[in-house]
């Protein structure tokens, strides 16, 4: 009647997603993130320290700091700690009193923890939309796009991104930002969105920020005309990389920070030099 206890298992990667029938772009300017039922509560089925649960709440915080940087409005669903018999209804039958019997369980992890500026939902069921002003607030905010990461990606996440669906919402699941049950049912739930309602994307592919200093080097490697491969310090102009691509990137990143330019990237054209630019917390 319960959540089961739950095990770790491998996060999808580019290569495991499924094919998307809509390539819809995404635009932070009609945008808004969802972090879906992060609570304590929902969390400790894995047990402390769960390295899979570490990594989810990684990709969802460097996704919150980045649409914060971009002016895109956070929002929390949370189910409330008391809850009564006829708020529950249903539930009661599928999944027993929940976080009535844990209420010391309610706050969403610290490491995700609302800021007063963002927007928290009182959740009663798996739609985040279902007696929720979160409908009205899109449109009053002009956003018709919504991030969707978090738990359970086969439950709230999926029947969210089908709700947002049918009330001409673009959703777009996080693959690496959300966790389930089991690998087979968080796969399940990316294959119907991909296929049925929404786009399906990896963290990395909503930010023009790399999200450590071995993706920098993943970025930066192919622009190289040398096949030799740099050491991190090792100036980046003597392996080939021109001028063009360099304001490239400086184009790219400046979305997150405003003062890097061709000029700031070249005073240190190395991964070193430019992981601490890159790795700096974004200014409003």
């Amino acid at each position: 009647m319960t959540i089961p206890k739950l095990a770790d298992y491998a996060l999808p990667d580019a290569a495991d997603l499924p094919q998307n029938k809509v390539q819809w772009a995404f635009e932070p300017p009609r945008a808004a993130l969802l972090i879906h039922d992060m609570q304590d509560y929902f969390l400790n089925f894995w047990g402390e320290n769960s390295p899979m649960i570490q990594q989810v709440v990684e990709n969802i915080a460097c996704l919150r700091r980045y649409c914060k940087a971009q002016g895109v409005p956070v929002f929390y669903t949370a189910q409330p700690n008391e809850q009564s018999d006829a708020d529950r209804a249903l539930l009661n039958d599928m999944w027993g009193p929940g976080l009535n019997k844990h209420p010391e369980q309610q706050k969403v992890a610290a490491a995700l923890a609302p800021d007063a500026d963002d927007h928290v939902l009182v959740k009663w069921r798996y739609s985040a939309f279902h007696r929720s002003p979160l409908e009205e607030t899109l449109h009053e905010m002009g956003r018709d796009q919504l991030i969707i990461c978090g738990v359970y990606a086969h439950i709230g996440c999926l029947t969210t991104a089908t709700d947002a669906f049918m009330r001409n919402i673009k959703p777009f699941m996080v693959a690496d930002a959300l966790a389930d049950f089991t690998r087979e049912e968080h796969m399940m739930a990316l294959t119907y969105t991909a296929g049925r309602s929404g786009r399906v994307v990896m963290t990395r592919d909503l930010m023009p920020l790399p999200l450590d200093k071995a993706e920098l080097r993943a970025m930066v490697l192919p622009l190289l005309e040398d096949d030799d491969q740099p050491e991190d310090d090792d100036n980046l102009i003597d392996y080939g990389l021109d001028s063009v691509r360099v304001m490239t990137l400086a184009a790219r990143w400046r979305q997150v920070h405003a003062d890097i330019d061709f000029v700031s990237l070249a005073k240190d054209p190395s991964i070193n030099g430019w992981w601490a630019l890159l790795s700096r917390e974004p200014q409003p």
